[in-house]
């Protein structure tokens, strides 16, 4: 097979300068207007039901309302989890869907079958909220706001409107949410003792305000011509208005409600606060939608911020994390170590070729080659992120790689006495089967693996089609462009040094190479004894496997670490605020903490808190982010009744074990046993059971014939505590209007009153009769307890064990240690283990491994079988794949570096370059047989001309590739290993390849020998009729 597109390339060489120029301009264009993120952009179908229910307790709000929504959407197609959590007063359920599905008709389906059950949930809900997951990872910026002169609900109002309006405007803002402050409301504090006094229950009171303090629209009519629309005014303008409102007390009586209540300007109970270093701030978070560039969105938002602060020189706001830095950082280091590989490529190549102009045509691959793959991704709405960039940084010793063997090539014919033109076609002719195979073979395992499904191949997918891009366009550059390039440029050699590269005596050659020709003649004279010493290689590389520690995604540096805290659940928020403040005190002492931002009331919880610790940057300490964890976790040690987590960059615990069942005894008993088994295991810290906690409640319960006798229903008595405590739901509570908005007026008793159990006894429940009694003559109010907040997973109760990572350790080897514990042999019934977040992962990225290596070997066959016409060599060149593995792996426990994601991609990059070698090799035994040279000439002179051409490309590769091993960055492990994986197999596999790729090649052209007079019994076909059917028609 014979490719005549160079020599084309070169008698015709203006379609190809337009061509690469471009493709030069459209690549320069794609690469500065591509988005720069952190991560891939990894779509994940997740849908949220979100219901409140005012005072609703959640093992109540669990059987009336979450298992009600989770029947209802098992069924629907494509569920992959459905998660909830009930805490008190609201319920949160989240379904995800199998990746690939359609968000907007999985939304649709949704919110339909949550309408279909809505008469059978409780009526005093709120209406469920059905929304989709739009934003894409964490809070990009977290910023803090301080105004002296602002009260926090004022401030709240500023957050809420003027902030969220300007930001909301920039492209890319998906959210805003404000941490802290409180909403503005008018509160009318009921007086019990005039409730119990004038016969009247803060619910009536309520429900009159919500009637007659109100503006409703009424008609229109047409009056002297024109249309006039009609409406009823009766909404107070003032707070003296709406205290004189008047109150109906039955049989015509009535009271302004100035007499029942205490009327004033507040704010909603504050359910969180915010501290800055102990200072009490408001904080808000900003969230970029799916598709937008982090940077892109940064630089928006924080031309806004500046806006704003111009406008407002009052108010002070502070970013006290900004996780674009990382993002900006790992981008800046990521595109130095592309140019310095770029760097240490050519001049590998300048040492070999010792010529400008050479080197000078093979350089120019790098741009020509890079560019194009730009415009592929802009075309496919990739980004430059961590994967794409690592592609790219990783491929740069590969791109040159094509452009070594045409220029070293044509060097060859050079050295014949040729002139640069002819020598330019003759060579790249010659090599263009080699070429091709070598791009080919990476392309045929790169391109398949993008169609795996999975979380983990969206990650292949970016990384498989970028590199598939950049060696197709090396491809094209070495086909096209460095002939044409090489003819025009390079000069014609001096007559002293014209000669056959093969007729150089081996000495000149130098005595490395003299050294390598006589190992190869003696493998190639004891071939039994070779090839036992490549099988013993395989087993050792086979033994070693097993010694490394499995993981899912390398630990990263990011400066920033977020402890969650627990305090009991009976903790109000003043408690949870100043165990905080204890905390970030003691933290603050360390020197490499910047600063604590603190956030009481998590989630909604009074009693659950965050810590955001902020580092100085990785190179300004000594210590790691996780051994600073560590040292931080003896401080939170010391503090009693607080439970502590860590979370990782997916904001999970780095171990968690997941049980879930119907039982909550037995899922309680089965927890406590694996919690205490786990404690054990010295690779894990801080062991914590994430189980339902129980907190003080107050029951009241009707005494049944007392209360049906006077038509007292639970509804009625649950509507008038919630009321009188909490107050109505907003959307049932009267307005109060201002200028710009309208504000809600709850009704509820005083502080005082509502926080005294014997007032609340007192409270006056309406009768069927029209009258009222006392709430202890009809229910018995007792103290006793409730669970805190539930969590379900795939409709069952959940609980988690959950603890963190030693320094050092990876979660696979801490897995696999939890797996081998009694307590799996023994679970009660009902009882099960669920696989969740990275083990779920790391499963299902070993399992799209073993496919993605599988089909990439098939694919990289049958495009080595279609090329060479041949269905034995094809295999030979196969071997060079196992021979990288065992380099790969001793690279790894040499390094302490896990089997990840990182290394696992590493692996799969080598599946494709490491063929190489083999395809230079076999490639000129066949070319040089076909001319007459016997297989033992043929392989020696193989050795000799093509190992300069593979040390090369080899060492242009590693060369490319150092320097990511030794950046530093956010993203340094995940760049660190890929490298070394790919560094360590490759050199593994050229070092054996030039040995026993020979060796396998002399055993298949044997086994083709015996094989092809058998096979040629079973047809008919001779060689002389393959002649005469090649021969044009007489």
């Amino acid at each position: 097979m014979n490719f005549k597109i160079s020599s084309w390339a070169i008698r015709k060489p203006i379609f190809t300068i337009v061509l690469f120029i471009v493709l030069t301009v459209i690549g320069t264009l794609s690469f500065q207007r591509l988005p720069i993120n952190a991560d891939p952009s990894v779509s994940f179908p997740i849908v949220t039901v979100s219901v409140a229910q005012s005072g609703a307790s959640p093992d109540e709000m669990e059987k009336s309302v979450t298992t009600r929504i989770e029947n209802a959407l098992a069924g629907m197609t494509g569920v992959r989890h459905i998660t909830s959590t009930i805490t008190d007063g609201a319920s949160s359920t989240t379904v995800e869907f199998a990746l690939g599905t359609d968000i907007d008709k999985s939304v649709n389906d949704v919110r339909n079958t949550i309408a279909q059950i809505r008469s059978n949930l409780p009526q005093s809900i709120t209406e469920p909220v059905v929304e989709r997951l739009d934003t894409e990872g964490g809070a990009l910026i977290n910023y803090v706001v301080q105004a002296p002169n602002m009260s926090p609900a004022e401030l709240s109002w500023f957050i809420d409107d003027t902030v969220s309006r300007e930001l909301l405007a920039v492209r890319g803002v998906q959210q805003v949410t404000r941490i802290g402050g409180a909403k503005r409301e008018i509160h009318v504090a009921l007086k019990p003792e005039r409730l119990n006094a004038l016969g009247i229950t803060a619910e009536q009171v309520n429900a009159q305000l919500a009637q007659t303090n109100a503006n409703i629209p009424a008609g229109r009519t047409i009056s002297n011509a024109q249309e006039q629309s009609i409406r009823v005014l009766n909404s107070a303008q003032t707070l003296q208005q709406l205290a004189d409102t008047p109150i109906s007390l039955g049989s015509g009586r009535f009271v302004k409600l100035s007499e029942l209540a205490a009327v004033r300007d507040s704010s909603e109970q504050v359910r969180d606060r915010a501290r800055l270093n102990g200072k009490e701030v408001i904080g808000f978070n900003v969230l970029r939608s799916k598709g937008s560039s982090d940077t892109v969105v940064a630089e928006g938002v924080a031309q806004a911020v500046a806006k704003l602060a111009a406008e407002n020189p009052d108010v002070k706001i502070s970013i006290v994390h900004n996780s674009v830095e990382n993002t900006r950082e790992n981008y800046r280091v990521t595109m130095n170590t592309l140019l310095e590989g770029a760097l240490l490529t050519v001049l590998v190549v300048m040492l070999f070729l010792r010529n400008w102009r050479a080197t000078l045509v093979a350089a120019l691959a790098l741009p020509l080659s890079v560019l194009p793959t730009f415009f592929v991704m802009q075309l496919l709405g990739y980004t430059l992120n961590s994967i794409t960039l690592l592609a790219i940084m990783l491929v740069i010793g590969i791109l040159v790689d094509d452009a070594i063997v045409e220029i070293e090539n044509i060097e060859q014919h050079l050295h014949m006495g040729k002139r640069p033109f002819q020598a330019a076609i003759d060579a790249s002719d010659a090599i263009g089967l080699a070429v091709v195979a070598i791009s080919g073979t990476i392309i045929a395992v790169f391109l398949p693996v993008s169609f795996i499904s999975g979380v983990v191949g969206q990650y292949f997918s970016q990384f498989g089609v970028t590199v598939s891009a950049a060696v197709a366009a090396s491809l094209l550059v070495a086909r096209m462009v460095t002939p044409l390039l090489a003819a025009y440029i390079l000069k014609p050699l001096p007559h002293t040094q014209k000669q056959p590269a093969h007729e150089t005596p081996a000495k000149a050659n130098g005595k490395i190479l003299s050294l390598y020709l006589k190992l190869l003649d003696t493998a190639l004279h004891w071939r039994k004894t070779t090839l036992a010493a490549g099988l013993g290689i395989l087993l050792l590389s086979a033994l070693m496997v097993p010694l490394l520690p499995t993981g899912f995604v390398p630990q990263s540096d990011i400066g920033k670490s977020t402890v969650s805290i627990t305090l009991p659940p009976s903790s109000t928020l003043s408690q949870t605020d100043e165990k905080l403040q204890q905390i970030a005190i003691q933290l603050r002492r360390h020197k490499e903490v910047v600063n604590v931002y603190a956030e009481a009331g998590s989630s909604g919880e009074v009693y659950k808190g965050t810590l955001l610790v902020s580092l100085v940057p990785a190179k300004e300490r000594e210590l790691s982010q996780k051994e600073m964890e560590a040292k931080m976790r003896q401080d939170l040690a010391q503090f009693a009744d607080i439970r502590f987590s860590f979370q990782n960059d997916f904001a999970q615990r780095d171990v968690s074990i997941v049980l879930t069942g119907s039982d909550p005894k037995a899922l309680t008993q089965a927890a406590h046993t694996l919690k205490a088994q786990m404690q054990k295991i010295g690779s894990i810290a801080n062991v914590q059971l994430n189980e339902p906690l129980q907190k003080p409640e107050l029951q009241v319960k009707l005494r049944q014939e007392e209360a049906a006798r006077l038509g007292i229903t639970p509804a009625s008595v649950g509507n008038l505590l919630r009321i009188a405590t909490v107050g109505d739901l907003e959307s049932a509570s009267a307005k109060f209007n201002l200028p710009d908005r309208q504000i809600p007026i709850r009704v509820l008793l005083n502080d005082v009153a509502k926080n005294d159990i014997e007032a609340i006894k007192r409270l006056a429940v309406p009768t069927a009769q029209g009258g009222s009694v006392p709430l202890a003559s009809v229910a018995d109010i007792t103290l006793s307890q409730g669970s805190a907040s539930l969590e379900r997973f795939d409709r069952a109760r959940r609980i988690a064990v959950e603890a963190d990572l030693a320094p050092g350790r990876t979660i696979g080897e801490v897995l696999a240690e939890i797996d081998t514990l009694p307590v799996w042999k023994s679970l009660p019934a009902g009882v099960r283990k669920a696989e969740t977040g990275d083990a779920e992962f790391m499963t299902e990225m070993f399992e799209q491994f073993a496919l993605a290596m599988g089909f990439g070997i098939m694919m990289v066959l049958v495009v080595l079988i279609l090329l060479f016409a041949d269905f034995l060599q094809p295999l030979t060149i196969l071997v060079a794949l196992p021979l990288s593995i065992g380099g790969a792996v001793a690279g790894l426990l040499l390094t302490g570096s896990a089997l990840d994601l990182a290394s696992v991609i590493g692996i799969l990059m080598l599946m494709g370059i490491v063929t190489k070698n083999s395809i230079l090799l076999v490639d000129f035994v066949i070319e040089k047989r076909r001319h007459g040279i016997a297989r033992q000439e043929a392989l020696l002179q193989a050795g000799k001309e093509r190992s300069r051409p593979i040390i090369m490309t080899t060492l242009a590769m590693v060369a490319g590739m150092v320097p990511a091993v030794f950046a530093g960055g956010s993203g340094d492990g995940f760049r660190a290993v890929m490298a070394i994986t790919v560094i360590s197999g490759l050199i593994a596999s050229t070092l054996l390849s030039l040995v026993f790729v020979p060796v396998v090649y002399t055993l298949m052209d044997d086994l083709r020998g015996w094989l092809t007079p058998k096979l040629g019994r079973l047809t008919s076909v001779t060689q002389q009729d393959r002649d005469a059917a090649e021969l044009p028609d007489q």
